[in-house]
C-alpha cells in the first residue's frame, strides 16, 4: 500500500524497500530550484513538463526515459497515451525512488509534473487482480482530489486500475454504497471526508494506521483540559497538539518526541517545550520546522543557549 501527502507544491510517499512503515531510516529528498524557462516546454509532452532544471537533491539517479523505468508495459501504453513523451527533471529523479518503497519528500513548481509523477509510481505497486483498495491519496481541496482522480484513470486506462474520488459535497449514503459494491484500488480524496468513510470502515486499506489525536489550547475550560490530559497520559490519545499552554509544568513520561511548528518568539519557552520529551532519563528527540525568516531566531536561541541545533539527519527514525 502506498501512503500519499500533498501539501501544495510537495508531496510525501512513505514505505521502506522491506516493509511499509509510517516511519522508515531513510528519506530521499528532492527539490527543484530553478526551473527551465517555459519556452523548452513544446515538444517535451504537455505543457509544463519540462526536463531541465537544477535539482538539489540526495538521491543521485536520474532516468530520463520511461522506458529505462522498467514499468509494466500496460502503463507505459497509459503514459504515453496521455502524451508524455519524455520526464520532467521531477519525474527523472523521484519515480524511481518512490517504486523501490524509500520515503520521498519532493518539491517543485505548479506544472512540473508531480501528480503524474506519485500517479505512476502507485500504479506501478497496485495489484489489479486483487479487488481492494491498496493506495490512499489525500488532497487539501475537492477540485484537486478529482483532478488527481482524471491523471490516475488515464494512465492506468490499460491497465484497468480504479479509483474513486471520496470528496466532500456528495452524498454519503451514495458513496457508501459504491465503496461497498467493489472497493477501488485508490481513493483519492479530501481528509475530512476520507477520515468518515475511515470511521465508518468503508474505506479498509490494510496499512493506513489512524493514531487518535486531540488538540488543546487556552480558550478550553480546566475541565476539558483534565480530560485531554488523562486520555494522552494513559496512551488512549498518542498525538496532542497544543499551544505554549503545555510548555511549562506538565510531566507526561512517555513523550518521546517534540515537534516545534514554529520557533516561540520568547527564548526561555524553547527549553521548556523541548523539555516535554525525554523525561526521567528517556531518550526525547525535538524537531524545529524552520523557514528562511526563522533563521534568525534559531541563531538566538543557541547562542542564548550555548548550543548547536543540527540539521535533521537522514535516520531521524533511529533516534526517536
Amino acid at each position: 500500500m502506498a501512503e500519499v501527502r500533498m501539501v501544495d507544491v510537495k508531496y510525501l510517499l512513505r514505505g521502506s524497500p522491506d516493509k511499509r512503515s509510517l516511519v522508515t531510516s531513510h528519506t530521499v529528498c528532492l527539490k527543484n530550484v530553478h526551473p527551465a524557462p517555459l519556452e523548452c516546454l513544446r515538444d517535451n509532452g504537455p505543457e509544463g513538463m519540462e526536463p531541465d532544471g537544477i535539482i538539489e537533491s540526495n538521491w543521485n539517479q536520474i532516468v530520463d526515459s520511461f522506458d529505462d523505468m522498467s514499468l509494466r508495459e500496460a502503463l507505459l501504453r497509459g503514459i504515453y497515451a496521455y502524451g508524455f513523451e519524455k520526464p520532467s527533471a521531477i519525474q527523472q529523479r523521484a519515480i524511481v525512488p518512490c517504486i523501490k518503497g524509500y520515503d520521498v519528500i519532493a518539491q517543485a513548481q505548479s506544472g512540473t509534473g508531480k501528480t503524474a509523477t506519485f500517479a505512476i509510481s502507485i500504479l506501478q505497486q497496485i495489484d489489479v487482480e486483487l479487488k481492494e483498495t491498496q493506495a490512499l491519496v489525500l488532497a487539501p481541496t475537492r477540485e484537486l482530489a478529482q483532478q488527481i482522480q482524471k491523471v490516475v484513470l488515464s494512465l492506468g486506462d490499460y491497465m484497468g486500475a480504479g479509483c474513486y474520488a471520496c470528496i466532500g459535497g456528495t452524498n454519503i449514503r451514495s458513496e457508501v454504497q459504491k465503496l461497498q459494491a467493489e472497493a477501488p484500488h485508490i481513493v483519492v480524496g479530501t481528509p475530512g471526508r476520507v477520515f468518515d468513510m475511515l470511521s465508518r470502515r468503508n474505506i479498509l486499506p490494510s496499512q493506513v494506521i489512524n493514531h487518535q489525536c486531540e488538540q488543546m489550547h487556552g480558550d478550553m475550560d480546566q475541565k476539558e483540559r483534565d480530560l485531554i490530559m488523562r486520555e494522552f497520559r494513559s496512551g488512549s490519545s498518542r498525538v496532542l497538539i497544543t499551544t505554549d499552554l503545555l510548555a511549562r509544568g506538565i510531566d507526561v513520561q512517555q513523550v518521546s518526541l517534540v515537534i516545534n511548528y514554529d520557533l516561540p518568539t520568547n527564548r526561555e519557552n524553547y527549553i521548556h517545550r523541548i523539555g516535554r520529551g525525554g523525561r526521567f532519563g528517556r531518550k526525547g528527540v525535538a524537531i524545529n520546522m524552520v523557514t528562511e525568516d526563522d533563521k534568525r531566531t534559531l541563531r538566538d536561541i543557541e547562542t542564548f543557549y550555548n548550543t548547536t541545533v543540527e540539521e535533521m539527519p537522514m535516520n531521524v527514525a533511529d533516534l526517536i
